[in-house]
């Protein structure tokens, strides 16, 4: 007869299991998946550890373990990610949104939210309305998180990634924001004929020589939501040249970078005649986030 495990074991056991694994956080990783598979919230596992798991438990538990253990990022073993507060759709189709994206998409609803005139007016304008788009949206994690912010705002979102794109559109539909926004394929802003107060970007920015660099979870990003080429920010190097010829006056430009680049696409900016350049940093410190106007 096989012995029957306790809640508390099961955790304890997975717990050492994804720490002989080198995952990061492993009693929370455990929880989670743990939280998942029984259809509780984390809290609840608390209110259970007596209780014995059947086998009809343990066994879906078991493969999503072995799974974490490998490398897959939570996040696809879960199916969802929290992002500025909702909850979206994450698979294999577009990359697992970063922490340091969050901090973007807070620091834009500050920057839009003072504009003079009011919140949706762009700088220097008595115009009410506000169009913005998210180039490279991935699973849309920017574009509707603004537009759940900005009621009013007119949104694009864009991606040269027929399968993120597909990510993002359920993802819109997932939080009621499929009128809101407008999905359409596209190489960064080519084929676009708008004009835009705000421009934000998070494109792929690392280096294909980099690539022995990076943790397991992130090799399970697709390539394309990856690497910028040879240097790095070639992609957003020429998202910095196209622009200009879609910005309104005063237009913002928003991007976030990779280690590193800072000072070089700071200087690229000037070169391309963009004024009011910030820089920011993340919360870890690091130079992550450009900011610039153009006209």
């Amino acid at each position: 007869m096989t012995k029957t495990k306790s809640l508390l074991e099961v955790l304890q056991s997975t717990t050492a299991y994804f720490t002989r694994h080198e995952i990061e956080n492993p009693r929370l990783n455990a929880e989670q998946l743990l939280a998942h598979t029984l259809r509780l919230s984390r809290m609840d596992l608390y209110l259970e550890f007596e209780r014995n798991l059947a086998e009809n438990e343990l066994g879906p538990l078991r493969d999503l373990v072995k799974r974490r253990g490998q490398g897959e990022p939570l996040q696809h073993l879960l199916g969802t990610v929290e992002f500025c507060g909702h909850t979206f759709a994450i698979d294999k189709r577009a990359m697992v949104p970063r922490p340091e994206t969050e901090e973007l998409v807070e620091l834009l609803k500050s920057e839009v939210s003072l504009r003079p005139g009011g919140a949706y007016a762009p700088v220097g304008s008595q115009r009410s309305d506000f169009r913005m788009i998210d180039v490279g949206t991935g699973s849309g994690v920017i574009a509707l998180s603004l537009a759940a912010k900005f009621p009013e705002a007119e949104i694009y979102a864009i991606d040269i990634s027929e399968d993120a794109l597909s990510l993002a559109r359920e993802n819109a539909a997932r939080l009621r924001l499929g009128e809101r926004v407008r999905f359409q394929k596209t190489d960064l802003l080519e084929n676009l004929s708008e004009r835009f107060d705000l421009i934000v970007a998070n494109l792929p920015y690392i280096s294909m020589q980099d690539r022995h660099l990076l943790a397991r979870e992130v090799l399970h990003d697709p390539e394309v939501a990856l690497f910028g080429g040879p240097g790095g920010d070639e992609l957003v190097r020429k998202l910095i040249e196209q622009a200009p010829a879609h910005l309104e006056p005063g237009g913002l430009l928003a991007l976030e970078i990779g280690l590193g680049q800072a000072e070089g696409l700071s200087d690229f900016l000037r070169q391309k005649n963009y004024h009011d350049i910030q820089l920011k940093k993340d919360y870890s410190g690091i130079s992550r986030f450009l900011l610039a106007r153009y006209g």
